[in-house]
C-alpha cells in the first residue's frame, strides 16, 4: 500500500507541474502575442524567425492575411518534421506554445476569423506612442516579445518556427543552434526589409532604418530571453587563496552562517601547497566577505563570480 500511495503522490505531482508548465507557456504566448501584435506589426519592425516571415507575408497581401493565421500556417509542416526528427520532445508543449501564440497575435490585433478580438493597436494610446515616441513603442514590443518567449522557454515549451529549424540542424550537421538563429533571422529580416521598401510600405521612416530597428530588437529580446531562462544574479561565488584560511573559514562559518570546502592547490609560481575556501554566498553578503578578508589577510587573493543557480540550504530554488 505504501508503494501505490507514494505512485499516487509522484503522479499527482508531476500533473500539477505540467499542469504549471502549460499555464505558464500560455501566459508567455499572451505576453509575445501582445508584443508582436500590438507593437510590431504596425510598426513593420520584423522580429526574425517565422513571426518575420507571417508578418512580411502579411505585408504582401495588403494585411488581408492575418500574421498569427499565417504563423500558424508555417508552424504545422516544421512542427510535423520537428517530432519526425527530434522525438517528443516536439508534442504537446511545442503545438500549445505555437497555436496560443499565433491566436493571442491575432486576438490582440482583432483579426481572429468570426471571433473578432479587442484590436489593442488601435488603441489610441498605442497608436500616440507609434506617432510620438517611435523608439520607446519598439522596445515596448521586444521588452514583450522576449520576456514571453523567455517565460515559454523557462518551462520548457516552444513556439516551433526556427526552434526546429535549429534543433534538426544541430542534429544532422552539429550546426550551432546560435548560427541557425543568426543566419534564418539575418535572411527573414532582410527579405522583410526589401519587401517593405519595394512595396513601398515605408511612409515614415525608410525601409533602411525600420530594418536597423528590427536587429537592434533582436538584440533586446534574446537578451530578455537569456535573463529570464538564466535568471537575475542572486547570489555570488568566491575562491579564496590565504595563508590565513582558518580564519576567513571561522568568518564564514561562524558570521556569515554559510558552509564552504577547503581543498588544496599548488601556487606555480612558489610550488609551495596552500588551502583554497570555496563559498556561495548572497549578494548582500559578498561585501562583508571581501572586507573580512582584507582584514585578515590584506595578501589574500580572491576570485568572486556571479551565480545563476543554487540548489541546496540557505537559498532559495529558481522556478
Amino acid at each position: 500500500m505504501s508503494g501505490v500511495k507514494s505512485l499516487l503522490k509522484k503522479f499527482r505531482l508531476r500533473e500539477k507541474g505540467l499542469w504549471r508548465d502549460y499555464l505558464f507557456i500560455l501566459v508567455g504566448s499572451a505576453i509575445m502575442g501582445g508584443g508582436i501584435g500590438i507593437f510590431l506589426v504596425d510598426a513593420k519592425v520584423v522580429p526574425g524567425g517565422v513571426s518575420g516571415l507571417s508578418m512580411t507575408i502579411h505585408y504582401l497581401s495588403g494585411g488581408k492575411i492575418p500574421v498569427g493565421i499565417m504563423m500558424w500556417v508555417f508552424n504545422i509542416p516544421l512542427f510535423i518534421w520537428g517530432v519526425r526528427e527530434l522525438g517528443k520532445q516536439f508534442g504537446a508543449r511545442t503545438f500549445i506554445g505555437f497555436t496560443a501564440n499565433s491566436f493571442f497575435i491575432d486576438f490582440f490585433r482583432g483579426e481572429l476569423p468570426l471571433l473578432g478580438g479587442i484590436a489593442m493597436n488601435n488603441n489610441k494610446s498605442v497608436l500616440m506612442l507609434m506617432q510620438n515616441d517611435f523608439l520607446l513603442s519598439i522596445l515596448s514590443g521586444g521588452v514583450l516579445l522576449g520576456l514571453g518567449l523567455g517565460i515559454i522557454f523557462k518551462f520548457r515549451g516552444t513556439t516551433a518556427g526556427s526552434d526546429v529549424v535549429a534543433a534538426v540542424a544541430n542534429k544532422k550537421f552539429g550546426i550551432k543552434p546560435g548560427q541557425t538563429f543568426m543566419v534564418v533571422d539575418f535572411i527573414v529580416i532582410t527579405l522583410a526589409g526589401l519587401t517593405i521598401h519595394f512595396k513601398g510600405l515605408a511612409v515614415e521612416r525608410p525601409a533602411l532604418t525600420l530594418t536597423l530597428y528590427a536587429f537592434i530588437l533582436l538584440f533586446i529580446s534574446s537578451r530578455i530571453v537569456d535573463t529570464i531562462i538564466d535568471g537575475f544574479d542572486y547570489a555570488r561565488s568566491a575562491m579564496i587563496v590565504s595563508q590565513k584560511s582558518d580564519e576567513i573559514a571561522e568568518f564564514i562559518i561562524n558570521e556569515l552562517s554559510r558552509g564552504g570546502t577547503a581543498f588544496y592547490g599548488r601556487g606555480l609560481y612558489l610550488k609551495q601547497d596552500r588551502q583554497i575556501l570555496y563559498t556561495v554566498l548572497g549578494r548582500h553578503e559578498i561585501g562583508k566577505l571581501m572586507g573580512k578578508v582584507k582584514q585578515i589577510d590584506p595578501k589574500a587573493f580572491v576570485i568572486v563570480n556571479n551565480v545563476h543557480e543554487v540548489l541546496g540550504e540557505g537559498f532559495r530554488p529558481r522556478i
